[in-house]
């Protein structure tokens, strides 16, 4: 075989493509992966991991400030953000180390370069007219992620910043905005707040967390703002001016100005020079490309996933996809993913997880819907560990028993929500989950009682 001829082709080294390329490796097929930036994608270099490691600088300095609680007291407590950054840069080396490793160990090329797919089952690397064309004769799959929007009457540079910009700080700043209390901007504007920066968060829609269930993002909203931050819900940020030091705006009749303004608003397909006209590949009224259940395209021989598909933008969904798509391609037999099922984890304190249809979504399809509600405090774990704020909230269909939908907020919620998941993949529904023995005493044990709550015997409550 030529050095410029594989099976596969995958362009693009995030959580979906990385996933893929090593799926299709260990099924036999050699395989290349195309980068045009670095190994791992925007996920591990820019937003997921350094979100993380940002995160959990918050999350410790969170609880030396609760210490005294516990009976420790901690004198002089300082935030070193240089070593913040430190660490941020090392686990980011370490991670996308750990994926270069498994590149080589399962015989991956790695080609650098912007990939665009011309037909035909090639994939040309740089320009149209100097570029290196690559075959794959078995199939294509496209995992070039997202791209960050700005909002209306906006552009992006200076002092307005996307979310991966934002994680990327050299020095904390004084006063930051964050436009838009999604996952992403719910996280940003927890972890500075938490680190000293004073923070105003704003959302266009009613309630912070807009897409969890109401009763979550209630208890979100006390959370954030707890935490020393400024929350606007129904605001809309305009007349945006960058500076040279800060940037001003105004919100409703208000007139704002920070170091730094974050738009965490919403992201946009990648897919910009990606060949998608010339290889006849549709692409959907939101930029979106068409795909079946196991992730191919209109175009014969490419598949696609991750973000530039439908379905929620979300690393661990985009690495499923992958193995679906290469798994095809294999010839084996896959089945499409329950989007609504995917659990979705948001990492600002307290933690949101959630899966399946919120109470409201689940009425409006018309269930005879029954809601079990545990706040952290009902069990032993909650004033043990110090939570009892949280809530564990199941919502099922009384006929059946079925599980519609999880929602947790507090402590470890996004490790309390696989639970749920699991049991709903298993066609298990809440009254099997109220009779499972649980580990005493565990905040797990909050997921149990919920469960019996929605079966009509809540014992602790």
């Amino acid at each position: 075989m030529p050095e410029s001829a594989y099976d596969c082709i995958v362009i693009g080294s995030g959580p979906g493509g990385y996933v893929a390329a090593i799926r299709a490796a260990q099924l036999g097929m050699r395989t290349a992966v195309v980068e045009k930036d670095v190994v791992g994608g925007r996920c591990l270099n820019y937003a997921c991991i350094p979100a993380k490691a940002v995160l959990r600088t918050a999350d410790i300095l969170s609880e030396i400030d609760d210490a005294a609680e516990f009976g420790i007291d901690v004198a002089g407590r300082t935030v070193d953000f240089a070593k913040v950054n430190d660490r941020r840069k090392k686990v980011i080396k370490t991670l996308t180390g750990g994926v270069s490793g498994l590149f080589r160990g399962n015989k991956i090329d790695f080609i650098e370069g912007l990939g665009a797919v011309t037909g035909n089952g090639t994939v040309r690397v740089g320009s149209a007219k100097d570029g290196t064309e690559y075959t794959a004769s078995k199939g294509i799959i496209l995992a070039t992620g997202s791209v960050k929007k700005p909002i209306p009457g906006t552009q992006f540079g200076g002092r307005v910043i996307g979310t991966e910009e934002a994680w990327a700080f050299e020095s904390l700043p004084r006063r930051l905005a964050v436009v838009g209390a999604g996952a992403s901007g719910a996280e940003i504007a927890s972890a500075y707040a938490r680190l000293g920066v004073e923070v105003l968060l704003f959302e266009a829609l009613d309630r912070v967390l807009p897409t969890e269930d109401a009763d979550v993002s209630k208890l979100a909203e006390r959370g954030l703002k707890k935490q020393g931050m400024q929350v606007f819900t129904r605001t809309f940020v305009e007349n945006v001016r960058d500076g040279k030091d800060s940037v001003t705006f105004t919100y409703g009749d208000q007139q704002g100005e920070v170091d730094y303004l974050v738009i965490a608003a919403g992201r946009g397909a990648d897919v910009e020079g990606l060949g998608l006209d010339e290889a006849g590949v549709k692409v959907d009224d939101r930029g979106l490309l068409v795909v079946d259940g196991a992730m191919r395209t209109s175009a014969r021989g490419i598949w696609a996933i991750g973000d530039i598909v439908p379905g929620p933008a979300l690393a661990h969904k985009a690495s499923d996809e992958g193995i679906i798509a290469a798994e095809d391609i294999a010839g084996n037999e896959t089945h499409p993913l329950s989007y609504v099922d995917i659990p979705r984890a948001t990492f600002c304190t307290p933690n949101v997880a959630s899966f399946g249809l919120t109470e409201a979504q689940a009425k409006e399809a018309g269930h005879d819907v029954v809601v079990g509600r545990v706040p952290y405090g009902a069990v032993g774990a909650g004033t043990v560990y110090g939570d009892r704020t949280g809530l564990i909230k199941i919502v099922g269909d009384r006929r059946y028993g079925e599980l519609l939908g999880g929602h947790v907020i507090g402590a470890k919620a996004t490790e309390l929500i696989q639970e749920l998941v699991n049991a709903r993949a298993l066609e298990g529904g809440y009254p099997e989950v109220a009779r499972i023995v649980h580990g005493h005493p565990t905040l797990s044990e909050g997921v149990m009682e919920a469960a019996r709550a929605a079966d009509g015997w809540l014992i602790h409550g």
